[in-house]
């Protein structure tokens, strides 16, 4: 199967450089990429990759998703699927699922439930949309997991969205319990009492939520400023939702660039 995967950032890399180990010929475009990750084709732009994909997989950010996916339609097949890995609004993604069909092409709604490091291509994904059939089918040839949401573009989103009012509001709470116990030099002995209560993997959970919180703070800031319009939209009232903004913001603003994203 020839894919496309345009953005080269960490689950970028990640899902390309898999693929290509999976033996699907993979061809990739990222103006920031200056090489190529193993067994993959890093091309000049996004026509270049796109051009006779039967796949094509977007991890560029949710800002930069409308642009890249106007300039890998005209280039697609018609039996191509153009599957969105990025987070944003339900509203965006049928947005952006009318601007593929009005060039003939079909759309996936993909949610990305786990951070892509741990389990890389074997990470759970949820998807939606009028491309939802065909690329739960393609992905099973690929041997990744997913689940389907339905036919609507924003169904695959809005649940992921809606996962991330829990979890990313148990890392903050883990995150501000873990602080103020810093202050009595108590930190390794609450850290004890919360995995513990998570159960046998509770440990290793808790330390990932709170390196991943201090990684990628910003981008999971930006993240739950969607969920929060999100939650406006449904009518539903979000105060831990605003803590968790308020408890990222502060983390990103303490913390100095990584130079690393988690697209």
């Amino acid at each position: 199967m020839r894919i496309a995967v345009l953005g080269l950032g960490e689950a970028g890399t990640i899902y390309a450089t898999d693929l290509a180990a999976h033996g699907a010929h993979v061809a990739a475009a990222d103006p920031r990429a200056a090489a190529a990750p193993p067994g993959v084709v890093l091309v000049p732009g996004t026509a270049e990759a796109v051009t006779g994909a039967a796949l094509v997989l977007s991890l560029v950010g949710a800002r930069a998703a409308s642009a890249a996916l106007a300039e890998a339609l005209p280039a697609m097949a018609r039996s191509a699927v153009f599957a969105d890995l990025n987070t944003a609004a339900p509203e965006e993604k049928r947005r952006l699922a009318q601007q593929a069909a009005g060039a003939g092409v079909r759309f996936a709604d993909v949610a990305v439930l786990a951070p892509v490091p741990r389990a890389r291509i074997a990470t759970p994904l949820l998807v939606s949309g009028p491309g939802e059939a065909a690329l739960t089918a393609q992905l099973a040839e690929l041997g990744i997991p997913a689940t389907s949401a339905g036919p609507e573009p924003g169904a695959a989103a809005g649940l992921k969205l809606l996962r991330s009012v829990f979890m990313k509001g148990l890392a903050a709470t883990i995150l501000e319990a873990v602080t103020a116990a810093s202050a009595v030099g108590a930190a390794g002995w609450v850290t004890d009492q919360i995995a513990a209560e998570l159960g046998p993997d509770g440990a290793a959970l808790v330390q990932r939520l709170l390196e991943g919180t201090r990684r990628h703070a910003v981008r999971r800031e930006e993240e739950m400023l969607e969920v929060r319009s999100y939650l406006d939209a449904l009518g539903s009232a979000h105060p831990m939702t605003d803590a968790t903004i308020e408890w990222l913001r502060t983390v990103s603003a303490a913390a100095p660039p990584s130079g690393i994203q988690n697209r």
